[in-house]
């Protein structure tokens, strides 16, 4: 009964890796992508991605995932995320990626805007081109500020994973209920708890070592 509970799990658990990962792949760069959006002079696309984060922002992440994945259907009458547990998995990763880019937007927006404005100005008398102060000056400073809440939207996504199995994926949750239908145990649910626990520890680790080596921008 172990070897196969540890199985189930096992196989769980990479689900939720693999979502986990492949959401920050493409939500970070894109929540890059959407501060600078929301920072834009440009009036009606500061608008409207303003629109776009704050509706994200405001519902919950098990309403995009439906909407995702059924929204398509029934509105263009085809499934456009294709058949079976790939489809599934792929509208899981595009709503996943939706909501976290729009937190991880504000994030940066946050960062970005408490930079001194004199930053820019001696880098702009140096010769430096927005690009290069961006990139050179401001970019690091950015990134030991936004650390902490970066920090605890990467700990709720290894939890917000969980939410994959409303729309029938496969991940650590579900492997552990199917022993409470099946064979009437429990324990294995509290084993995907204390995976949780043991991801979450290691990435706080992480991001304490992380702002450590970033303390020089005291």
């Amino acid at each position: 009964m172990f070897q196969s509970v540890m199985l189930e799990l096992t196989t769980g658990s990479v689900k939720t890796l693999e979502i986990f990962f492949l959401t920050l792949l493409g939500a970070l760069p894109l929540g890059l992508l959407i501060s600078f959006g929301s920072m834009s002079k440009i009036t009606p696309i500061k608008a409207i991605v303003k629109t776009i984060v704050w509706i994200i922002r405001g519902t919950p992440l098990m309403l995009q995932l439906i909407i995702v994945y059924y929204g398509p259907g029934l509105i263009l009458g085809t499934n456009v995320w294709g058949m079976g547990t790939s489809g599934r998995f792929i509208a899981v990763i595009v709503a996943f990626i939706i909501n976290y880019a729009c937190y991880f937007s504000e994030i940066y927006r946050g960062g970005i805007e408490s930079i001194p404005q004199g930053q820019y100005e001696a880098g702009a008398v140096l010769g430096l081109s927005k690009s290069q102060v961006f990139f050179k000056v401001i970019l690091l400073q950015v990134v030991k500020r936004i650390l902490p809440p970066m920090s605890n939207e990467f700990i709720n996504l290894v939890k917000d994973t969980s939410l994959a199995r409303i729309i029938a994926v496969y991940e650590i949750i579900w492997a552990g209920q199917l022993f409470i239908k099946s064979d009437g145990i429990i324990w294995p649910l509290f084993m995907t708890g204390a995976y949780y626990l043991l991801f979450s520890g290691l990435l706080t680790i992480m991001f304490a070592k992380i702002e450590k080596k970033l303390s020089y921008f005291k």
